[in-house]
């Protein structure tokens, strides 16, 4: 029996690794998924309030938050879904950003602020209050008003653009908010406008992607990170901690 080549034992490696890395949290995710009871359609979900965030006349402070819960349907195997909430100073009330996939696609205050998506519990990626939210606030609906994907018809789930492309860009264009969304937030890693590279404007973090398909984020908010197929592995520096493919992020 002839000896495999050199390249086919890399290629084989290659592949262990793939599975190792990528396939097997998937699947333990999608296994997690088919356990857990969940609603049977929109209709049946729970979109109420988490009770997370007070009541917005209780506090008169500025405030932003970025929130992500698992979304719906076969997607919550492996996949989230994130919007993006502010409040200006003295307001009354929570505004909240979000991309869907039906009707008008930037629905503002569409749900309450921290609701429920799909019955699942929301939980907060980034929160800032006071004068830096104050401050921050009019470049987030700077970078809303200018999202390329904001007409009808101009959402795809899978790589992108959807509703995670949408408060990622958010997140780039504003880089003092200082977060990236989780490593199930797929779509995150498709470049708007068909960009292949990316440099976020305070120079600390980088991304390069082929079409949200394949790609690398690296930097001092990404860490290292590698993407494939909407798919997120890689470990963090600044707050330590690892991706893990669908499962989502461990550590501090």
């Amino acid at each position: 029996m002839a000896e495999k080549s050199p390249s086919m034992k890399f290629i084989r490696k290659l592949l262990l690794a793939f599975a190792v890395v990528y396939l097997l949290p998937a699947l333990a995710s999608a296994g997690l998924w088919y356990l857990k009871e969940r609603p049977q359609s929109w209709h049946d979900a729970d979109w109420s309030s988490s009770g997370i965030l007070t009541e917005a006349a209780h506090g008169p402070e500025a405030a932003i938050y970025v929130f992500s819960a698992t979304t719906g349907g076969m997607k919550g195997a492996v996949a989230s879904h994130a919007w993006i909430v502010t409040k200006t100073e003295g307001a009354l009330a929570y505004d909240r950003y979000e991309k869907v996939g039906w009707g008008r696609p930037i629905r503002k205050n569409a749900y309450p602020a921290d609701g429920r998506w799909y019955s699942n519990e929301p939980r907060i990626v980034v929160a800032v209050r006071g004068e830096e939210a104050e401050r921050l606030i009019p470049r987030i609906e700077k970078a809303i008003g200018a999202y390329p994907y904001s007409s009808p018809g101009a959402y795809r789930l899978w790589p992108g653009p959807n509703s995670n492309t949408f408060i990622a860009h958010v997140l780039r264009s504003v880089p003092e908010l200082d977060a990236v969304l989780p490593p199930d937030a797929v779509g995150r890693d498709y470049l708007p406008e068909g960009k292949l590279f990316h440099v976020d404007a305070d120079g600390l973090d980088l991304h390069a992607t082929l079409y949200g398909l394949a790609g690398i984020s690296a930097g001092w908010r990404s860490g290292l990170e590698l993407h494939f197929m909407g798919l997120v592995a890689g470990f963090d520096i600044a707050r330590p901690g690892i991706k893990i493919p669908a499962l989502g992020r461990f550590g501090i």
